[in-house]
């Protein structure tokens, strides 16, 4: 049994809520198609979630659906991009990236009048791997490359982002959400983000 996969039935035990609101969140998109995994045990077929994820995510929609409807729910969970703007004045005052941070992403990308959404998507990435110290200043470029050459493709679908270096030399990767991606031995894996999550994160912010 892989330890990072959790049963439906271990689920509903753990959380206390019923099958019928599991599948009734996931028919209003409170939890993603793709979560639901189907594999053959020794009584038969079974559905299983990747366990982090479903369990951080079923604890978010129980805190916050007193608050809010399941379709605000489902768009803050969304991988679909807000048609939100912001200004550079704006995203540092509510405390969503650093002064710092916007400078790096100008010196690369320029200074829009407003930030879209997709934008601000960037650079709350670009803050967050510099703030942790898993990215160099020096690396900022490659990142933001990728980010904006490669992220639009998606359209909306869960992606992740994958930072890896080897002999020193970095590389980051997009691939569509929960991939299994292998390396070779001298690889080394220093950040996988999940951009839906970060999205997730950034909704709350705004």
């Amino acid at each position: 049994m892989d330890p990072n996969l959790i049963s439906k039935k271990e689920l509903l035990e753990l959380t206390g809520i019923s099958y019928g609101q599991l599948y009734r969140w996931k028919r209003k998109n409170l939890i993603p198609e793709d979560w639901f995994i189907r594999r053959a045990t020794f009584t038969g077929q079974e559905t299983f979630f990747p366990r982090e994820q479903i369990m951080s995510r079923i604890a978010k929609i129980v805190h916050m659906k007193d608050d809010l409807s399941l379709d605000e729910l489902a768009d803050m969970f969304s991988p679909h991009l807000a048609g939100t703007k912001l200004s550079y004045d704006e995203l540092v005052e509510r405390n969503i990236v650093s002064a710092n941070t916007l400078e790096l992403y100008t010196k690369y990308q320029g200074k829009p009048e407003v930030f879209s959404f997709e934008q601000v998507l960037y650079v709350y990435v670009l803050n967050r791997l510099l703030i942790t110290g898993e990215m160099s200043l020096d690396e900022s470029g490659g990142l933001l490359q990728v980010l904006c050459d490669h992220y639009p493709s998606f359209e909306g679908k869960p992606c992740e982002l994958i930072f890896v270096r080897k002999m020193g030399i970095s590389t980051f990767v997009l691939v569509p959400g929960a991939t299994e991606v292998h390396f070779d031995s001298g690889v080394k894996i220093v950040s996988r983000l999940n951009l839906a999550a970060c999205i997730e994160e950034l909704k709350a912010k705004m």
